[in-house]
């Protein structure tokens, strides 16, 4: 059943006279006497009572307004909801990152929630190797990743570059220094993310390359885990600057320059290149150009 003939229906009946209702709707008297014959003819009903002056409906007919009016009012949300969309003011955006990855977003997603504070803002933690996937088949909008992706379906905004730390806790014995060489590290034990990522094989491959070992004792599966273990002076760690920042500012973390183990870790917010993103999707991006 298609939805124009009820709301012609819905015009006669609040107008009570075919005439006025066709004026309403600007078509002819004959073209909505049809459309409410064809909504008849749909349901099996006769609607309005036509043996009198007057428009009566039948108990059909009152059955049926009801539901008329409650389209009309689905299509009026429909088209207001649309309406906040396109400024804005309503949607849902996903967007997919790891754990240390999602640092990078708070500032932005502090400044897009005064903006559009209605729009429901939904961060999935993923992996960074199958977050490229999950946008190219719709699971996600946004993405953020480490690494550029080097597929042509994907664009790649550099939003950040931060660095990999090597950080102790106050206690150690490194605290106090500016600067250590690696081959000073062959006797620490290592607090280790337990998460395959390109810096934990650039991590490996420096110390190999150096002929030095590396004691990786313990790992962890979250940043947080490993930071509170080197707080505690369990052991020492190389962590992604960001995410100890904090804690080196306030003096709860050292960080130590290591000369052999300098790594830029670039920040990139992806997207798909030529799929058409959503409104809350395309603000955001234009927030991030600007800042």
């Amino acid at each position: 059943m298609e939805l124009y003939p009820l709301h012609v229906f819905l015009t006669v009946t609040t107008e009570k006279s075919f005439s006025r209702a066709a004026e309403k709707l600007g078509r002819t008297q004959p073209a909505v006497s049809l459309a409410v014959q064809r909504l008849e003819g749909d349901l099996g009903e006769k609607l309005i009572d036509r043996s009198g002056k007057e428009l009566l409906l039948t108990d059909a007919g009152r059955v049926v307004i009801e539901f008329a009016r409650r389209f009309a009012n689905l299509q009026d949300e429909l088209a207001n909801s649309l309406a906040e969309l396109r400024d804005n003011a309503a949607g849902r955006l996903a967007i997919g990152a790891n754990e240390s990855t999602t640092l990078y977003l708070l500032s932005h997603i502090q400044a897009y929630r005064r903006r559009y504070p209605k729009v429901k803002i939904q961060i999935r933690r993923s992996m960074a190797s199958k977050i490229p996937a999950q946008l190219i088949d719709g699971e996600l909008e946004l993405g953020l990743l480490t690494y550029h992706p080097e597929d042509d379906r994907l664009t790649a905004l550099r939003i950040y570059t931060d660095h990999i730390a090597f950080v102790v806790s106050p206690q150690h014995r490194f605290a106090n220094r500016s600067e250590v060489s690696i081959s000073e590290l062959g006797m620490e034990t290592f607090i280790a993310h337990n998460v395959v990522s390109p810096y934990r094989a650039a991590v490996i491959r420096a110390f190999t390359q150096s002929r030095v070992p590396l004691q990786m004792e313990v790992e962890m599966p979250t940043v947080e885990s490993i930071r509170k273990m080197v707080q505690r002076n369990e052991g020492v760690a190389f962590l992604p600057k960001i995410c100890v920042e904090q804690e080196v500012q306030q003096g709860r973390l050292c960080e130590v320059h290591v000369p052999e183990v300098q790594m830029e870790r670039p920040i990139h917010l992806v997207y798909p290149a030529r799929r058409g993103l959503s409104h809350a999707a395309k603000a955001f991006l234009d927030l991030v150009h600007a800042s």
